[in-house]
């Protein structure tokens, strides 16, 4: 029988002891939602980087084509491009993306000891945990929500909530006391997922800087997308799982 646990945020991943286990990191709005979507219109890959800094130092060594997208708190980094599928899907394909966010990538970043890594959210979640029960069955799983510097996130609670919910629905898991608190937030929802995003704390302050709430609307959107993103250890690049 496998297990799943939980981590609120990413403050409180200790990267040692990602050793030996799987890992799964949300950051719903937006960075995984974004990995997800970049992979599934064809990117070569995305490369979580920390900051913009490693983001420009990484363009600089990559002989392939590549995007470069990112925030820092909300805002677009002057010189990147907005870190959203709609803004990205025109322009990716074929390409890799190097990724920068104040806190999706980061966790990434964090949790790369893993024996394995994955990045979910909402619209890949049903195939993810498809492919963990037949790859992952008896593993230690860790979902790790991103959260938002130094704070817990009700979005990424919730992403790993729907995520529970599909393993235990098909799948033979010991839950922790975090993730059943996951899996009964996510069961005893009475609202749509898109109203839940749009009402965090992230979802006004995005909105209210003048975000489109059509973005929300899809990344709202369950098991949408098939696709799957690894983070290989070898080039520390996510992607697509064949």
């Amino acid at each position: 029988m496998g297990k799943i646990q939980l981590i609120f945020k990413k403050e409180d991943i200790q990267p040692e002891q990602m050793k030996g286990k799987v890992a799964v990191v949300f950051d719903v709005l937006f960075a995984t939602s974004t990995i997800t979507a970049a992979l599934a219109d064809g990117a070569s890959s995305v490369i979580a980087v920390y900051d913009q800094s490693q983001a420009r130092e990484k363009a600089k060594s990559l002989e392939e084509p590549y995007v470069l997208a990112g925030e820092d708190q909300g805002r677009t980094i002057e010189g990147f491009h907005h870190p959203l599928r709609t803004h990205l899907n025109p322009i990716v394909k074929g390409k890799h993306l190097i990724l920068s966010t104040t806190n999706g990538t980061v966790a990434i970043n964090r949790s790369s000891q893993a024996d394995h890594l994955y990045t979910s959210s909402l619209l890949n979640n049903r195939e993810m945990a498809k492919h963990l029960i037949e790859n992952h069955n008896d593993d230690t799983v860790v979902l790790v929500c991103s959260g938002s510097s130094g704070h817990y996130t009700m979005e990424d609670f919730y992403g790993a909530g729907s995520l529970i919910s599909y393993l235990v629905e098909k799948g033979n898991f010991e839950l922790s006391d975090a993730a059943q608190t996951a899996l009964l937030f996510y069961n005893g929802l009475s609202i749509s997922p898109f109203q839940l995003l749009r009402s965090t704390r992230i979802g006004e302050v995005l909105v209210k800087a003048g975000l489109d709430e059509q973005e929300i609307k899809f990344v709202a959107q369950e098991g949408v997308l098939h696709t799957i993103g690894k983070y290989d250890p070898s080039t520390r690049q996510i992607k697509e799982v064949e």
